[in-house]
């Protein structure tokens, strides 16, 4: 049984404010997918570790991701718990998993040498 949590104003503006930067919305379509290592998304998105950094804390920050950490590595995945979590999951499955910019960003994933 799902329950469906009402949102207010304040949270439903802050989350779409983290959704409408297309890095951040990769980054949470592939995050939906499997979790990822910085350094593989260092690579993906073919930027800065401090820049990824940037956006992975703001996400981390809205509770939208979760961090694992290994080591000295740190892996991030989708959260399983988040007020918002029906209305993200609404939005990252409108995404076609064929769009071309996504497949761009996929096709750059390199096996996680950091494990």
């Amino acid at each position: 049984m799902i329950i469906q949590t009402k949102l207010d104003i304040a949270c439903t503006v802050n989350c779409m404010k983290l959704l409408c930067d297309s890095t951040r919305l990769l980054m949470l379509k592939l995050l939906q997918q499997k979790p990822y290592c910085v350094c593989q998304l260092v690579d993906m998105f073919e930027t800065s570790q401090p820049a990824i950094s940037q956006h992975l804390r703001k996400l981390k920050k809205a509770n939208l991701i979760k961090e694992e950490r290994k080591e000295q590595w740190r892996f991030y995945s989708l959260n399983d718990d988040f007020p918002e979590r029906e209305l993200v999951l609404t939005i990252l499955n409108q995404i076609d998993d064929h769009d071309h910019l996504f497949q761009v960003i996929k096709q750059k994933e390199k096996p996680v040498l950091c494990k």
